[in-house]
């Protein structure tokens, strides 16, 4: 049974593939959330803007785990940025199951220079403990690799302290 899961949302594919690498870095389970609204193309992206802009959020879409939120030693989520916020998705999930998670980290995906840093602190208002480990990658920047190994060295420092 896997003790870490790895969970996200991705418009695009550039925050799924950060977390399918990570995932498989760490033997993570991997899973996608959904909410069912069609978020494709010049329509679906300013829906995006304009849910994260206001903190709208929709129901998701069921989801399994293979095991209870609680259970894993670390929880990694993962989400685009989407007007200076964490997309509408994951603030979804935050609100129904933040208070289930017992540790936290946090991957994000931008398209700007900005590293987002707030966004950080608008998801630990769902968690209990706040995140222990978190990264900002920009898909395509020259750092981003040596960004995604560092928050990783990070995360299994973590893990081996708690052995």
């Amino acid at each position: 049974m896997k003790d870490i899961l790895c969970i996200y949302y991705s418009r695009t594919g550039n925050t799924k593939k950060a977390m399918e690498e990570i995932a498989e870095a760490l033997d993570a389970e991997l899973l996608e959330l959904r909410d069912g609204v069609d978020r494709g193309g010049l329509r679906g992206w300013i829906r995006c803007g304009r849910d994260a802009m206001r903190r709208t959020t929709e129901p998701l879409l069921s989801f399994q785990t293979g095991q209870g939120l609680p259970k894993y030693r670390l929880v990694i989520l993962g989400t685009p940025v989407w007007a200076g916020r964490c997309s509408a998705v994951m603030r979804a999930f935050l609100k129904a199951h933040g208070k289930k998670l017992p540790q936290t980290a946090y991957v994000i995906t931008r398209s700007s220079k900005n590293k987002y840093a707030e966004v950080y602190r608008q998801m630990d208002q769902y968690v209990p403990a706040g995140h222990t480990a978190a990264v900002s990658l920009r898909s395509g920047d020259v750092g981003s690799a040596f960004w995604q190994e560092e928050f990783l060295r990070q995360v299994r420092e973590l893990l081996a302290a708690e052995r």
